[in-house]
């Protein structure tokens, strides 16, 4: 009885938290997408700061793709995004869950779990990522890696070597969270990025001590929009 009683209630409070909407400054939901791209979660167990960059070809890719709450940790879908899932992810990231529990919520009755691209990540640095398995041919090359504090990963991509820059871009940056991640965005740009283009970026990051988001940077429509991105990035930190 006491296990049943347990079990129970461990469903109620995951269903709970799953129904609590998302707080302000975070992207609202609305109907699936299909948004191929490459991103990257990070953050710095030290300083609590924690933070999401994306590009893509899609317009306005930095309002729709990554979550991001001080205090929580990031997210991002993408591929055959669901807009629903970030704000479940950063409640369930809030309230102390894995990150691989929390993929693991939120497919778990999902009707397309193998079309979804997913990466979250904690205060701790520990993340995780999903790729789209059955991804259609447009959707290729898709892949992702993850690393000592942060996750990358993409689709749509030129190949490979996209990941493998990002990772090894943010691993050599040195300075803020925000830093590294302009510089994964730049080095998975550089290697070829989107194929069909560089259309739009973003950047989120949050930081404790500081309601909303810290650091929220856009580029909806470019011919350049990575390189765009830094620009805009290193005007914001001269201020």
């Amino acid at each position: 009885m006491r296990t049943g009683l347990f079990a129970g209630l461990l469903t109620t409070v995951i269903a709970t938290l799953l129904g609590v909407r998302a707080h302000a400054g975070e992207p609202a939901g609305g109907t699936e997408a299909v948004i191929a791209t490459f991103s990257i979660v990070g953050c710095d167990p030290a300083t609590g700061e924690v933070g999401a960059a994306v590009a893509s070809m899609y317009p306005a890719v930095g309002k729709v793709v990554p979550f991001v709450r001080a205090g929580a940790g990031a997210f991002c879908s993408q591929y055959h995004h669901n807009p629903q899932f970030g704000p479940k992810a950063l409640v369930m990231l809030e309230a102390g869950m894995r990150p691989e529990d929390i993929l693991a919520a939120l497919l778990r009755d999902d009707k397309k779990p193998d079309y979804r691209q997913l990466a979250i990540i904690d205060l701790q640095g520990r993340a995780a990522n999903r790729n789209p398995t059955a991804a259609d041919e447009n959707g290729l090359w898709w892949g992702g890696a993850t690393g000592r504090h942060y996750a990358v990963q993409g689709n749509t991509l030129a190949g490979r070597t996209v990941i493998v820059a990002m990772a090894a871009g943010y691993e050599a940056a040195e300075g803020t969270v925000a830093d590294k991640l302009m510089a994964a965005l730049e080095a998975g740009d550089h290697s070829g990025g989107d194929h069909r283009g560089r259309l739009a970026a973003g950047l989120r990051v949050a930081k404790p001590g500081v309601d909303g988001l810290w650091i929220e940077i856009d580029v909806d429509e470019s011919d350049d929009a990575v390189n765009e991105l830094m620009k805009k990035y290193k005007a914001w930190k001269s201020k």
